[in-house]
């Protein structure tokens, strides 16, 4: 069904208002929330897109919501946000058509890019600490996408590099497999689960809302809600 102008300007609002704050976020080192926030702009984007290229001519190279998705989510290994945008991008296939960049090859490069970090990250967990000049020998592939995926971990605050020599000592600031607890924003309940589950929507075994926990720290065992 056609949507009428006030329809679209309502989504173009809304998605300017929700990535308004998606750049707050961003700005303020909060990644986890500035993909949250842009994530939950993706409903407004049809809407957004038609309002713009009907009533203020405008084009669109890429879009501004999508592409910090896309940049974040591999790094925080959000395998669920990459497997939305798939589906909303066969559901609402004006997006790509009238998107002068690839979407689908900038999802593939987004999950080829998470699939390193992924390997980089386990490199690490198993490694102390690691030589960054070292990445190539043991992981192979490009050395300067090593180094960029350290580079924005540390930006992150999930990475402390350590000059060292012409190189730096990479250590972790957080393990994916430690065990944590983790509060449900919805209903309170709290689980214990690898810190790696909390990193990615999860369906709440309390209220089965599918939801972002929030880690709290080292399991209590003790209270199993608040």
């Amino acid at each position: 069904m056609a949507m009428k102008k006030a329809e679209m300007e309502r989504d173009y609002r809304n998605y300017e208002t929700k990535m308004k704050n998606a750049r707050a976020a961003h700005r303020d080192g909060m990644y986890r929330d500035a993909v949250k926030l842009a994530l939950s702009a993706w409903d407004d984007i049809d809407g957004m897109m038609q309002y713009a290229r009907r009533y203020e001519k405008t084009e669109f190279d890429s879009i501004e919501g999508i592409d910090l998705v896309l940049k974040y989510a591999p790094m925080l290994f959000d395998y669920a946000t990459l497997d939305t945008l798939e589906s909303m991008l066969k559901s609402q296939r004006r997006i790509e058509r009238d998107t002068a960049a690839d979407m689908g090859e900038k999802l593939s490069s987004a999950r080829a890019l998470m699939w390193d970090a992924h390997r980089m990250w386990n490199h690490i967990e198993e490694h102390a600490e690691t030589m960054q000049d070292e990445l190539r020998a043991r992981l192979g592939g490009d050395q300067a996408r090593w180094r960029s995926i350290a580079e924005a971990w540390e930006k992150m605050g999930l990475l402390r590099r350590s000059p060292d020599g012409g190189s730096y000592r990479l250590a972790l600031i957080t393990r994916l497999g430690e065990v944590v607890s983790a509060k449900c924003p919805s209903c309170g309940g709290v689980g214990d689960a690898p810190k790696a589950m909390w990193l990615e929507h999860t369906i709440c075994p309390h209220c089965h809302a599918t939801v972002l926990f929030v880690i709290r720290g080292k399991p209590n065992h003790a209270d199993a809600k608040e």
